[in-house]
């Protein structure tokens, strides 16, 4: 007796992936914030995220993407939500900066993070050949910069700053406060240590609001 067999073949689903894509572009984010975008090698990124090479090839293309991917990443883990802070209508202007200093000093310093900004610990060593990764960082500082525009605009139609403030530079102040911040929370600087500068900032808040 004869039997016939009839042999089904079964659609290849592909090979699946063997990691977390969040998680890594987390743990790259970690090794750029604490060295910098040109000091961290494609190699260092493989064996902190326990992808090899070809995968992050697939995933990101090259190193830049993958900074690009995890910029991206940062600037909704953290940026987004420390802005959020100032947009409270319950909070008067001087309350409303001062949760979103402390916001961004709490990340500054925060244990589990390299000290400083992402931004700023990456932009420092990023040389002018890798012109699309400086460009894209200063497109990020230039868009936090107008989100606190944005923030003392709003509170000037409130009445709350008067109408011939010049609210553009006060916005490049507070912005260079930020950054200066993050400089030193680089170099060491305690939370308590910069707490003080917000303090002596927000004294100095009626005479930044004057002509």
């Amino acid at each position: 007796m004869t039997t016939d067999v009839t042999c089904g073949t079964k659609k290849s689903r592909g090979r699946p992936k063997v990691f977390d894509r969040a998680e890594m572009m987390d743990k790259a984010m970690m090794l750029f914030w604490q060295h910098g975008y040109e000091a961290t090698s494609l190699a260092e990124l493989a064996e902190a995220t326990g992808a090899k090479a070809p995968t992050l090839y697939a995933e990101f293309t090259n190193k830049e993407g993958l900074f690009m991917a995890v910029l991206d990443r940062y600037m909704a883990r953290f940026i987004a939500k420390h802005q959020a802070t100032l947009f409270c209508d319950e909070k008067s202007v001087t309350q409303a900066l001062r949760d979103y200093f402390t916001a961004v000093v709490g990340c500054f310093t925060q244990s589990d993070t390299p000290a400083g900004c992402f931004l700023i610990n990456t932009s420092a060593t990023v040389s002018s050949s890798a012109a699309p990764i400086v460009e894209t960082i200063r497109e990020k500082h230039a868009s936090q910069e107008q989100t606190l525009l944005t923030f003392l605009q709003q509170r000037q139609l409130r009445g709350e700053i008067p109408p011939h403030s010049d609210l553009p530079v006060i916005a490049h102040f507070l912005m260079c406060i930020v950054q200066g911040m993050a400089v030193s929370a680089r170099e060491g600087a305690t939370r308590e240590k910069l707490m003080e500068i917000i303090d002596t900032t927000l004294r100095l808040w009626p005479e930044l609001v004057k002509a």
